[in-house]
């Protein structure tokens, strides 16, 4: 049965999907912020090469995302000229060859298929939409791409939702413990309250593994917050003087509901008079920040269990007094149900938990790769 599931067409999962806005790699980085800023907090845009002269297709060649932006405001050679960086090509931002993480499937490639290329490291897959009049297998597999064919973005969790709504073909596995699955990662991206802003910023950029969190623990070790793609995609080109400036505790508070504190915009402002970084002070002046995680995030904190899969924010707050409001992660424990946690990330559409004990020391991190590496493992292998 599960065989049969996986059988599904990729195509399955654009219905309803709205065409890629792609990129072209001319466009600028200020171009790319204004796009970002139009995409209702996607976490990534994908940029694509102009069409040749001689009639070829456009072809993607990555994706970017705000950390991406972020951390290319922040490298040393552009802090005082940050107005001049922003001019700069996308191409700039975008991994050389080899190093994309995207990949294109045919229409008619099966869900087993995407799970494969997912496993192998596609943070993202992208599918050709297809016309109204390729009705037949052998119309779409002779089809060819063509200039200004629309695309769609199917991503990770585009996949997870697919196989939870069919989770009954796979029971009991669903209702085993993280810990007995064996798919909680130890090695996890993370940085001390105290340490620079800018050494997370540049963790989930240059991370090998795709992770797209760091986790923020205190000296004992226990979770007090993160810095994700997530709650990057909610903010602007304005929070990098706060990346170069403040500790990854402070830049959590920076970037909390509601806006960043008075206190802490002067002591950056103070901070970038002293390194006397001008361009920066000038990019925070003439451009305040108005964006704020309250406006295009729902995510809270939870703590799965099979008794009780969603626990609010409030309540775990008043519980551990550990989290800054605004980057509170979603955790869960070692003994958590591979479906509690799946229903906690879908519902704050994150790709991750944070796995912790009783007394929030960090264990490890479960991921949407991880997820369906269980189902994957699950389906014996046929052609």
């Amino acid at each position: 049965m599960a065989v049969q599931l996986l059988l599904h067409e990729i195509s399955d999962l654009c219905l309803g999907k709205p065409p890629l806005r792609p990129l072209p790699l001319t466009a600028t980085i200020a171009d790319a912020i204004s796009l970002f800023r139009r995409s209702s907090g996607d976490t990534s845009l994908t940029v694509w090469s102009s069409p040749s002269l001689s009639g070829e297709p456009s072809i993607c060649i990555g994706k970017i995302s705000v950390a991406d932006v972020l951390c290319f405001l922040c490298r040393e050679d552009n802090r005082n000229h940050p107005s001049l960086a922003l001019s700069s090509p996308v191409s700039v931002l975008v991994p050389p060859k080899g190093g994309s993480i995207v990949k294109v499937l045919d229409p008619s490639s099966s869900i087993l298929d995407a799970v494969d290329s997912i496993l192998e490291g596609a943070q993202g897959l992208i599918v050709p939409r297809r016309s109204r009049n390729s009705s037949s297998p052998k119309q779409r597999s002779s089809q060819k791409p063509s200039v200004g064919r629309q695309f769609c973005w199917i991503t990770q969790e585009d996949v997870i939702r697919f196989f939870f709504n069919s989770i009954n073909h796979f029971s009991p596995t669903p209702f085993n413990t993280l810990q007995s699955l064996n798919i909680i990662e130890e090695k996890t991206l993370s940085v001390h309250y105290n340490d620079p802003a800018l050494s997370a910023l540049n963790a989930i950029c240059n991370s090998p593994s795709g992770q797209t969190a760091v986790a923020v623990v205190d000296n004992e070790g226990r979770l007090i917050g993160e810095i994700s793609l997530y709650t990057l995609a909610c903010c602007d080109e304005t929070v990098a003087p706060a990346i170069v400036t403040l500790s990854a505790g402070d830049l959590m508070a920076y970037i909390d509901y509601g806006g960043p504190p008075e206190d802490l915009v002067q002591l950056v402002k103070t901070r970038l008079e002293e390194k006397k970084l001008d361009g920066m002070l000038e990019l925070l002046e003439d451009h305040p920040s108005t964006l704020s995680l309250s406006s295009c995030l729902s995510a809270s904190t939870s703590s799965s269990s099979d008794d009780e899969v969603v626990t609010t924010v409030k309540r775990t707050r008043s519980n551990s007094g550990l989290f800054a409001s605004g980057t509170e992660p979603i955790i869960c424990h070692p003994r958590s149900s591979l479906i509690a946690v799946m229903i906690q990330s879908l519902s704050h559409r994150y790709n991750h938990v944070w796995v912790v004990e009783d007394d929030y020391s960090l264990v490890g991190i479960v991921t949407f790769s991880g997820m369906l590496k269980v189902f994957r493992d699950r389906v014996p292998c046929f052609s």
